[in-house]
């Protein structure tokens, strides 16, 4: 299945949603159906995308990563001083 979401900044994204379905055989133990069904769920792939949706940062806008590459840079600075000055091995 096929279902388009849209998103806080107004993109929409196409989301793929797979369905993983599993019937009992004849003489199966319901251990043996758990165990099938959480291999097929496992070889989909699907939880690796559940916790990639779950677990997703936001992008950081422009004024942001500006603001961590000065910080960084101020750092680098401070750490090449304190290697001339003998106080940083």
């Amino acid at each position: 299945m096929v279902f388009l979401r849209k998103c806080l900044n107004h993109k929409v994204e196409r989301e793929v949603i797979l369905v993983v379905e599993v019937r009992k055989r004849e003489k199966e133990s319901s251990e043996g159906l758990l165990r099938r069904f959480s291999r097929k769920v496992q070889q989909s792939g699907l939880l690796l995308k559940a916790r990639k949706v779950r677990f997703r940062e936001p992008e950081k806008n422009g004024t942001q990563l500006r603001k961590d590459a000065l910080r960084r840079l101020e750092i680098q600075k401070e750490r090449d001083f304190l290697r001339k000055t003998g106080k940083l091995v």
